[in-house]
């Protein structure tokens, strides 16, 4: 069942692939790239929860920073090196809020370097950040980028509806601080508090 759907999901974004390069239209393109993307994060959060001991529960401390290491080393371009950091504590989730976390790392992840860093720079650095206390927890991906006011992204894309969708699925809310020191967006279950700093 694990090859079928990794197959599956394969096949889905080769289509999406061909179908974007044969269109005239560039606002189609994008959108089919955009969707192609989705899938391939997709496949790889699947990739990675399937070669974790345990299908009930993950290992957090191993299953994020993989996750992370390898949208790293798959997205970030050799003229701009961008470290990805992951700082995690130990414990096990269970699969259903590891498929939720590992979808919304992986549009966080994507969303700061396709937009935190437009022009080469030193020091760029995301920070992903996962903190446990009892059953309440918390996600943070921060970066030290030009922040969303400088760049003007907006919010109501495909990415932000996904990251919305997800957190409302696990009765959660998110919270983003963006300025000229970046961008910090937070998941937070229930009243944690965090005992992190951003990304500097």
């Amino acid at each position: 069942m694990e090859h079928r759907v990794a197959n599956s999901l394969q096949i889905i974004a080769s289509i999406l692939l061909l179908k974007a390069r044969s269109v005239t239209s560039e606002e189609t393109r994008q959108h089919l790239k955009d969707a192609h993307q989705r899938v391939l994060s997709v496949a790889e959060v699947q990739r990675h929860l399937h070669t974790s001991v345990g299908i009930d529960e993950i290992d957090v401390g191993s299953y994020l920073p993989k996750l992370c290491s390898s949208l790293a080393s798959s997205m970030v371009g050799e003229a701009q090196l961008i470290a990805v950091n992951v700082t995690v504590e130990d414990g096990r989730m269970d699969s259903q809020r590891a498929v939720s976390l590992g979808l919304i790392v992986t549009e966080l992840v994507l969303n700061a370097i396709k937009y935190a860093f437009p022009k080469e720079r030193d020091g760029a650095r995301i920070q992903v950040t996962y903190e446990t206390s009892g059953s309440d927890w918390k996600l943070t991906v921060s970066d030290n980028g030009i922040g969303k006011i400088a760049n003007d992204v907006p919010n109501t894309g495909l990415g932000t509806a996904i990251v919305e969708a997800l957190v409302k699925q696990l009765d959660a809310r998110v919270d983003v601080v963006s300025d000229a020191d970046g961008t910090s967006v937070s998941v937070t279950k229930a009243t944690f508090t965090s005992r992190v700093p951003r990304a500097a």
